[in-house]
C-alpha cells in the first residue's frame, strides 16, 4: 500500500507523535474545529469535566495534513486508534482534504460522535469558557490545552476566532495585548 495522509486540527498539530515524511497545511470541508468533547480523563474528571477539541459537522477547518509512509500504516493507524479512540467519542473516517498545493487527498480524520455521552454540543464562548476554567485531568490543566492549541495555530498563521474568544473569556491568553492596553493608561 502507498503513502497515506492524517489530518490534524488540534493536539495532533503540535504533538503528532508519529513518523511522517511531509506536512502541509490543509482544509477539511464539512467539519469545523470545536471544543465540543467533554474530557473526563486528560483535561478534566467525571466530577469536573474539561473540554477538548473535536471535528463537528458544519463549516470547514484548516489544519495540517501529515503524509505517512505506506509501510508504517499498521503501526501509525494503531497508534492513532490507541490515542484517539480511548472512549470512542471520535469516529475514524477517511475524508478528503485540500492541501496547500491545491491537491485533494483522502486523509484519516477523527470526527466527534454526536451520540456519545461526551459530546458537549455547540457551546457558546461563555459556556465553553466556564467549563474550561479550572478543569484539570491526567494531562494537565484545561486552560493550558486551550492556550497551547491557539499558540500553535497562530504560529501557523491559522486564526480560529471562536477559540480565541473562549480563551479571552478564560483569561490568560492575549496577555501581551492586555499589558499594552494597561501601559497606555
Amino acid at each position: 500500500m502507498g503513502d497515506f495522509w492524517v489530518f490534524g486540527y488540534g493536539s495532533l498539530i503540535w504533538r503528532p507523535g508519529f513518523a511522517h515524511v511531509e506536512t502541509q497545511r490543509a482544509r477539511l470541508f464539512g467539519y469545523r474545529r470545536s471544543l465540543c468533547v467533554y474530557s473526563f480523563v486528560h483535561r478534566g474528571t467525571r466530577e469536573r469535566p474539561g473540554l477538548v477539541l473535536g471535528l463537528d459537522r458544519g463549516g470547514s477547518c484548516v489544519g495540517l495534513a501529515f503524509r505517512v509512509p505506506g509501510e508504517l500504516r499498521e503501526e501509525i493507524v494503531g497508534y492513532l486508534r490507541e490515542r484517539e479512540l480511548v472512549t470512542h467519542v471520535y469516529l475514524e473516517r477517511m475524508l478528503d482534504v485540500r492541501l496547500a498545493s491545491g491537491e485533494s487527498v483522502p486523509a484519516v480524520a477523527y470526527v466527534v460522535d454526536r451520540r456519545h455521552e461526551q459530546y458537549a454540543g455547540a457551546l457558546g464562548e461563555a459556556d465553553a469558557a466556564a467549563v474550561v476554567a479550572g478543569s484539570a485531568g491526567q494531562s494537565g490543566r484545561n486552560e493550558d490545552y486551550l492556550f497551547n492549541t491557539i499558540e500553535h495555530l497562530e504560529a501557523l498563521g491559522i486564526r480560529d476566532r471562536w477559540l480565541e474568544g473562549v480563551a479571552r473569556r478564560v483569561g490568560g491568553h492575549g496577555k501581551e495585548e492586555e499589558a499594552k492596553a494597561l501601559s497606555s493608561l
